[in-house]
């Protein structure tokens, strides 16, 4: 499926990673591809939320503002409020097991995976993503672009994107007619 995406649309699912790995989410969920789509310069997805007047700076905000959006607290943080000195803690294992005993755990190779390696989909974020895919065929497009991906986010059930932007007013419908008219106005100019 992947490979029906343009250019435009496989940045937006790359950027999404990022989005998540910025907001130290440990998967990438519709919020995290709404945010995307405006990283993405001159897309079709950006000339529809504009229509609807929609903005990124909104949309960020709208996501700030859900639960366990911000950063998770460190380990430090979250075992310094239970009373743990972490910097105590690792220099006793240190002692007892040698430089580095913690740096050798699964639990820190899970550290390193998320900081840099590949973050997971949520399930609704493959979901929009299929949907998209939905969207390009009942349009006979033989391309996925950034207009599908929204299209597909406004469908029930999707997460907080298609929550965010319902609350924006941009409802799938409407949504899909300017999708149609900018396809015919691009194809025809």
């Amino acid at each position: 499926m992947f490979e029906r995406f343009t250019d435009k649309a496989r940045r937006v699912v790359v950027l999404a990673q990022d989005a998540a790995r910025g907001r130290q989410a440990g998967t990438i969920r519709t919020e995290h591809l709404l945010a995307a789509l405006f990283e993405v310069p001159d897309n079709l997805a950006l000339a529809v939320l504009e229509g609807f007047g929609v903005t990124k700076a909104d949309v960020l905000a709208d996501i700030d503002r859900l639960p366990g959006a911000g950063p998770a607290p460190s380990d430090a943080d979250a075992l310094a409020a239970l009373g743990i000195d972490l910097d105590e803690v690792r220099r006793q294992v240190e002692d007892a097991f040698g430089a580095g005993a913690l740096d050798r755990t699964r639990a820190a190779a899970g550290r390193a995976w998320r900081r840099g390696g590949h973050i997971p989909f949520e399930r609704e974020a493959k979901k929009v993503l299929e949907l998209a895919l939905r969207e390009a065929v009942r349009m006979t497009h033989n391309y996925i672009g950034t207009e599908h991906i929204l299209l597909g986010m406004l469908h029930s059930e999707t997460g907080a994107g298609q929550r965010i932007l319902l609350a924006r007013g941009v409802r799938q419908d409407a949504a899909r007619v300017v999708v149609e008219e900018l396809v015919r106005t691009r194809r025809a100019g």
